[in-house]
């Protein structure tokens, strides 16, 4: 499979898992914040790789993937805070954190070779 179906294809993958994963959870009005910033940020990066396919030139392609790279690493932040800071130590978490360290490593080497290719 070519890098960048992949990717898409674990971005969305991604993004089912972080939704079952927090549907699955009771959340309080408080640990529901974190929560929902999770499901934002985690749901933006296979948005914006969807949308850098469909980018009009090299430079905005590069900029989508720069935008998904950023949500990616908003949402490797929210599964600490919500692991740290609400004490959830599931195995689930923990697959969800490095998938994220996963897609954000592909995320930057993907930019980098966008950045040196002429």
């Amino acid at each position: 499979m070519p890098v960048a179906e992949e990717i898409k294809h674990r971005c969305y993958k991604f993004s089912i898992e972080t939704i079952r994963f927090l549907r699955d959870r009771k959340w309080d009005g408080f640990s529901s914040i974190a929560a929902k910033q999770l499901l934002r940020s985690a749901m933006s990066v296979g948005a914006n790789v969807i949308e850098a396919k469909n980018s009009s030139s090299r430079i905005e392609f590069k900029r989508y993937y720069e935008i998904a790279l950023k949500s990616c690493n908003e949402t490797k932040y929210w599964l600490c805070i919500i692991r740290d800071g609400f004490e959830i130590k599931e195995e689930g978490l923990k697959d969800l954190l490095g998938e994220a360290n996963e897609v954000s490593r592909i995320l930057a080497k993907s930019i980098i070779s966008l950045k040196t290719k002429k």
